[in-house]
């Protein structure tokens, strides 16, 4: 797909953690196009200190739910990204059901209706979870899927049905990214790196659940916000119609207890505890993303794990906890805010408003 000045593109998903990096990437890409924000809302209210709203970047911001979206809001559109998901495994453990109808169902709707209405691009945001646990070497495009949760499953399911819609006017495009990390104007605190080095900022001890031995592929999420660009824009010459694609690097490979390190040799003074006794981890995968070096070589990330280290440092430092145990943060892991909100009687048990949403 040609890049193009004036083109519409809708993001859906675009209120949470990655979403404003993909605002941010796509405005200063593509400064006169039109660009429509479509998110359920959960986590607008979780901003840091930013000094300014993400959502500035949009042309039009709806809030609603992809479970029934109206159908005008994907006509006239050029691309789709679908960020919306119930998007890690503890909110997928306790919301199942609605992993399956967010993740899944509703994606495969949109998708049916961005064909029909004449869409040219539509990005699927996959993960490399759908590996699961892999003992022998990393894992590529053709290597066998173990998923271990719902959210793993429910990724599963979308690209096996989106394989179905692609054809040669209607590109898809599914980046298994790596796990995120880094910062954001929404950032969670809910992820492997987030979480050491947010617990080596306030309690100055990194304590590791597991043995340290599980292997995690890493990406910062402003590399992520590049990849999608770069699917967006995806010629058809590059893939095909329809392209699965790790998105990461092979330089981010990391052993759990190594990324503690690397936390503890940027932040002093600071202690590591290892379980040893756990139980072996089963999510544990290597990843090979040698396919997107060579498909996309001008869109490899450029974060390092040392940059990527300080910058959450930096933030991280200028919050000022009150409570060491940010783990209960209804602003930071995102099963407490859906937790906090349904206490205080906003949502339902399927995670709808209780108010009126417009869509």
């Amino acid at each position: 797909m040609e890049r193009n000045i004036n083109m519409k593109i809708l993001i859906l998903g675009n209120m949470g953690y990655v979403g404003p990096w993909v605002v941010s990437q796509l405005r200063s890409s593509y400064k006169d196009a039109t660009i429509i924000g479509f998110d359920m809302g959960y986590f607008a209210a979780n901003l840091i200190n930013t000094g300014y709203f993400p959502e500035c970047g949009v042309d039009i911001q709806y809030i609603g739910d992809v479970r029934n979206m109206s159908h005008e809001i994907v006509g006239d559109v050029d691309a789709i990204v679908y960020l919306a998901a119930i998007s890690n495994d503890p909110m997928s453990n306790k919301y199942e059901r609605v992993t399956g109808d967010i993740n899944h169902i509703a994606c495969i709707e949109i998708a049916k209706k961005a064909k029909q209405a004449g869409v040219k691009s539509f990005v699927f945001a996959s993960s490399c979870s759908v590996y699961g646990f892999a003992e022998e070497g990393a894992r590529n495009e053709s290597s066998e899927l173990n998923p271990l949760t719902p959210y793993a499953k429910s990724k599963v399911n979308s690209e096996r049905d989106l394989m179905n819609l692609a054809s040669d006017s209607f590109k898809i495009t599914c980046p298994r990214f790596a796990t995120a990390c880094g910062t954001s104007p929404r950032l969670r605190l809910d992820l492997v790196l987030n979480d050491f080095v947010a617990s080596a900022v306030i309690n100055k001890k990194i304590l590791i659940l597991s043995d340290g031995t599980p292997w995690r592929p890493l990406i910062n999420t402003k590399d992520m916000a590049r990849a999608i660009q770069w699917a967006i824009e995806r010629p058809l010459s590059k893939g095909g119609p329809y392209l699965i694609i790790n998105v990461g690097s092979n330089e981010w490979n990391y052993q759990v207890e190594d990324l503690a390190k690397e936390v503890a040799r940027v932040i002093p003074n600071v202690d590591i505890s290892i379980n040893k006794d756990a139980q072996p981890d089963k999510r544990s995968y290597k990843v090979d993303f040698s396919l997107f070096e060579e498909m996309a070589p001008q869109y490899q990330p450029l974060e390092t794990l040392n940059s990527t280290i300080i910058d959450l440092y930096n933030i991280i430092g200028k919050l000022h906890f009150s409570n060491t145990d940010f783990r209960q943060s209804p602003v930071f892991i995102r099963l407490k805010t859906l937790e906090s909100l349904r206490e205080r009687g906003f949502l339902t048990e399927n995670l709808m408003w209780t108010f009126k949403t417009h869509s």
